[in-house]
């Protein structure tokens, strides 16, 4: 770990066998955690909680004072949660009086140029392609992954399991385990391969399929979709998560599908 070419205050709690490369930057009140390696020309500033075996790639800042003008100064941090890859020139700014906090879970991958903005929450086993940039305040549950080039509307969740097309202006909240695509953005299926990669069976994802049929193809608005899907499906956790998703939903949820792309596979 002992870099002289590298800056590291005096007051940084860093574990024993973590390596830091030449020109890198940590600020105090910081702590990284076993085995993380921090390439060069690395910036980590003050707030900063790192987990184990992460990997931190050239450019990337951590932990800068989050972009908001009503920011006024309070000590707010930004978790790094553990085997996460952060790429090169990737950003996360720490949270404000909203969250106290930026979180990046376990297992994540943020390619080159990915931003996430003050008072994020990025679940574990999430990817996010290049130049990914993420407003304030958006959530991003477990598993989720989101094309590059993607921009993400302040205060959009993110479901579980759900997969964005490259490019999408996401304004509207994505529920779990859909895919989703096209301007405006709109439902298109579901993300069955990535829940057979994950040990979903055939039947769990049947499942799925029929409850988004209700929501999306039935020809109801979603109170009464919801309604039915609770009438006519037997509870289930994913059952339940999808219900409490839609209807605790902030923005309100993106369209069903129209004509021109298959919405039922």
């Amino acid at each position: 770990m002992n870099q002289p070419l590298a800056y590291i205050h005096p007051q940084a709690k860093i574990a024993q066998n973590v390596v830091v490369e030449p020109f890198t930057t940590i600020d105090k009140d910081v702590e990284i955690g076993e085995g993380t390696w921090i390439g060069p020309n690395v910036t980590i500033m003050a707030g900063a909680r790192i987990g184990k075996n992460c990997k931190i790639f050239p450019g990337a800042v951590i932990a800068a004072m989050p972009q908001d003008l009503k920011f006024a100064g309070e000590k707010t941090t930004v978790h790094i949660g553990d085997n996460t890859v952060i790429r090169e020139c990737v950003t996360v700014n720490r949270g404000t009086v909203d969250r106290l906090r930026t979180v990046v879970g376990a297992n994540c991958l943020l390619m080159a140029y990915v931003h996430v903005a003050h008072d994020c929450v990025i679940g574990d086993n999430c990817v996010l392609a290049n130049a990914v940039q993420l407003a304030g305040h958006v959530e991003i549950g477990d598993h989720a992954i989101i094309g590059g080039t993607s921009a993400v509307h302040q205060f959009v969740k993110v479901g579980p399991h759900a997969m964005i097309s490259g490019g999408s202006l996401v304004r509207k909240d994505v529920p779990p385990f859909v895919k989703a695509g096209r301007e405006p953005l709109t439902y298109a299926g579901i993300n069955s391969i990535g829940l057979r990669r994950r040990g979903y069976s055939d039947q769990k994802i049947s499942e799925i399929q029929q409850l988004y049929r209700l929501l999306f193809l039935g020809g109801m608005n979603n109170n009464d979709a919801l309604d039915k899907i609770e009438l006519e499906l037997a509870p289930s956790p994913e059952r339940d998560e999808v219900v409490n998703f839609v209807r605790n939903s902030g923005r309100g949820i993106i369209k069903g599908y129209s004509r021109g792309g298959n919405g039922a596979d």
